[in-house]
């Protein structure tokens, strides 16, 4: 049922969307947050998925620019994230914006694009289109993983967020969720339950030292994974 309420809103939102490319990127951003509330309301009313969010008081004010950095185990983070925090550019592989309806609209999204047939000089690219965002009222997203992980695995953070970070003088704030459960990567049925969401402190490059940046982002990450654990698993222990 889900799947095809997707089906049926991502084509018209999309056109919608199209319709927006004379507005200035702030405004035009907010209306296509729009298509994410409107997934997250289906999947709490079709799939049950909710969600509560601790360390809330971790976010810093919408007036000073930061990094997001977040587990990727699911679809899900990638709307939730935009209700959140302030406006949000994704840093995200070119190969999406060539998806039908989805992609044309995300390249309206403001996001940064990267294309790997540039290799190192990809990140030079990355950096340019980071700071013109930053101008522009968005605060950054970047998966550290690169990808989505199955929920409950890990993989090699990638040290792109970190080198971004300092390039742009800005701190990084993390984020774990046990998404991944519920909305698993690459399976059509979504489970019944409460995601949490943990953001936690935001952390600054001690002088300029990227790789401690990367490795203290990645224990803060990982370990509120972990503590955070299996939704399903919690919501079958019985109460006393």
């Amino acid at each position: 049922m889900f799947a095809l309420f997707q089906l049926i809103v991502t084509p018209a939102y999309a056109i919608l969307v199209l319709l927006t490319f004379p507005l200035p990127p702030l405004p035009r951003f907010k209306f296509i947050t729009g298509y994410c509330a409107i997934n997250l309301w289906a999947a709490r009313w079709i799939c049950g998925i909710r969600h509560r969010v601790i360390g809330s008081e971790n976010i810093p004010p919408a007036g000073k620019p930061h990094i997001v950095m977040s587990k990727h185990s699911s679809t899900w983070e990638t709307m939730a994230l935009n209700f959140l925090f302030p406006p949000l550019a994704f840093v995200a592989k070119k190969e999406l914006l060539s998806i039908p309806f989805f992609g044309w609209a995300f390249r309206l999204g403001s996001p940064i694009i990267i294309d790997r047939r540039f290799g190192q000089g990809a990140m030079t690219q990355i950096t340019a289109q980071g700071r013109e965002r930053l101008a522009q009222g968005f605060w950054i997203v970047i998966y550290p993983e690169g990808t989505r992980i199955r929920a409950g695995t890990r993989a090699h953070y990638k040290t792109g967020g970190a080198r971004l970070a300092i390039a742009l003088d800005v701190p990084i704030v993390p984020v774990a969720h046990n998404a991944g459960y519920l909305w698993p990567k690459g399976v059509l049925n979504k489970r019944p339950g409460t995601i949490t969401v943990s953001i936690g402190p935001a952390i600054r490059a001690a002088n300029g030292d990227m790789q401690r940046l990367m490795n203290e982002v990645e224990s803060w990450i990982e370990n509120e994974v972990a503590r955070l654990g299996n939704p399903l698993e919690q919501s079958a222990v019985p109460r006393a």
